[in-house]
């Protein structure tokens, strides 16, 4: 099998981030377990025009190329962090630029970050049935860390990680040939 191209976003509008940290935490394990190439994406790596595009082709040159490294990818980490019970509305809007039929059947983990546990189920709520419309193939396991989950930048909580390791590992099951061979216990 070739190298995969395993593509994140962060949909947060400020950086540094603990859900840009979350991503890229997901990818450097997805690299770590698959045989796959990454890349990470902010929502301001979408161009200051983002707000005012009404479809993908009103975006910039670097921001639609941008759009088109995502959609093309193999599969997708999806993170964004939950404000008052939802998603940002930068955030929904890029997602609003997509076709319809651009995520068909692409393999998708969903994440969110919150200030606490009161957000947890909005990535039930608000990621699943966002990408279950797009009729993505969304990973059974989703991801929802906290404030607390983290230290110093950096996703810390055994539980956050253990979880996310689970949903990373759903991704060598739709794509065994890229699986890397885990040494031996010894």
């Amino acid at each position: 099998m070739s190298e995969l191209h395993i593509v994140g976003l962060a949909g947060n509008i400020t950086a540094p981030s603990k859900t840009r940290a979350l991503v890229g935490q997901a990818l450097d394990l997805a690299g770590a377990g698959l045989h796959s190439r990454t890349t990470l994406f902010d929502i301001a790596d979408f161009g200051e025009d983002l707000g005012r595009a009404r479809r993908a082709d009103d975006l910039s040159p670097k921001a639609r190329q941008n759009l088109d490294t995502l959609l093309n990818a193999d599969a997708l980490i999806v993170a964004t962090p939950i404000y008052k019970g939802s998603y940002p509305g930068l955030f929904k809007h890029l997602i609003d630029l997509i076709d319809p039929s651009a995520l068909l059947r692409k393999p998708v983990l969903i994440a969110a970050t919150g200030g606490g546990e009161k957000h947890a189920l909005a990535v039930e709520h608000q990621l699943r049935p966002l990408f279950a419309f797009f009729e993505a193939r969304v990973l059974s396991t989703a991801v929802h860390v906290s404030d607390r989950d983290f230290s110093e930048g950096r996703l810390v909580s055994d539980p956050a990680l253990n979880r996310l390791a689970r949903a990373i590992d759903e991704f060598t099951t739709i794509f065994p040939g890229a699986a890397r061979i885990r040494a031996a216990a010894e």
